[in-house]
């Protein structure tokens, strides 16, 4: 088992690092959208479509919608401009659903009366978690592209490295010090020690982030920055306890199998969900 997680780790990073660095804005657009359908077929699951015909069809239909909306997009996005018209709303439509997710996970499993067995809410919910993910990815990788085809992919490292060193962060603290439960009935193992380390962790990286690494590249405010930063922690752990809360009320522990070692892509990008649109929307629409 130990061996299967540390294999998928390092073939999960070295695709991850080959998209960034050598592929051109067209294909990694194209793979972020097939990571996307992927999850769209484990989301499936919430909407209690059991049926595999379905759950194919379904990712089918939504793979298909992304590969024209790429496709039709493809001379802006190679120019480093992100569905420039809907991006936006897009965003902050993802800012908004993240409020109610809120609601939902604080009030579980109450709040399972509304959405329980609803095929067309887990739709909606799961448009709203992956598509902004999707558009947010684009947005950060290809932000001053034609500038400085690596400018992007450090604003889009650097989140996802926000998110890994905060979880590290908060495991360690919560191991350490964790005495109050955080989400009981959602995610028992979550402390709320845990989420104080995980936040300071958060803080001192975006500093050590502006101070040493960014530069003049990155016009923001150290003190915005960094509160950003820690805002965008605390949400990526609101996405974790929300994909925690739809598996447990559907009764599953994984999201699938489809990486050895580590569950599903939904396992591996839920606090990412949550965390990258709502960071791209603030770093690009409000600071």
């Amino acid at each position: 088992m130990l061996k299967d997680r540390i294999l998928s780790a390092i073939a999960l990073l070295a695709f991850i690092f080959a998209a960034l660095f050598l592929f051109n804005p067209f294909y990694f657009s194209l793979t972020v959208g097939l990571a996307t359908t992927l999850a769209v077929w484990e989301w499936t699951q919430f909407a209690d479509i059991r049926k595999i015909f379905w759950r194919l069809f379904v990712s089918a239909v939504f793979g298909c919608f992304l590969f024209v909306w790429i496709y039709s997009s493809q001379s802006y996005l190679n120019a480093g401009r992100v569905f420039i018209n809907v991006a936006q709303p897009i965003l902050l439509i993802a800012v908004i659903w993240w409020v109610v997710a809120l609601c939902f996970v604080v009030t579980y499993p109450k709040s399972a009366k509304l959405w329980s067995h609803s095929t067309f809410l887990q739709f909606i919910f799961g448009a709203c978690t992956l598509v902004p993910f999707f558009v947010a990815v684009l947005k950060l990788r290809l932000n001053e592209y034609i500038g400085s085809s690596s400018h992007g992919i450090i604003l889009l490292l650097y989140v996802f490295i926000l998110v890994w060193a905060a979880d590290s962060g908060a495991y360690f603290a919560g191991r350490a010090f964790g005495k109050h439960k955080l989400a009981p009935k959602v995610s028992p193992g979550k402390t709320w020690e845990g989420v104080i380390g995980g936040l300071i962790s958060a803080a001192i990286l975006a500093f050590v982030f502006v101070k040493f690494v960014a530069g003049s590249a990155f016009q923001v405010p150290m003190h915005q920055f960094i509160l950003l930063s820690i805002v965008t922690v605390a949400v990526s752990i609101l996405g974790d306890l929300t994909e925690s809360m739809f598996k447990r009320d559907v009764g599953i522990k994984d999201s699938s199998h489809l990486i050895p070692g580590h569950g599903g892509v939904l396992d591996r990008i839920d606090s990412l969900a949550a965390a990258v649109p709502f960071f791209a929307f603030f770093y690009f629409y409000v600071l």
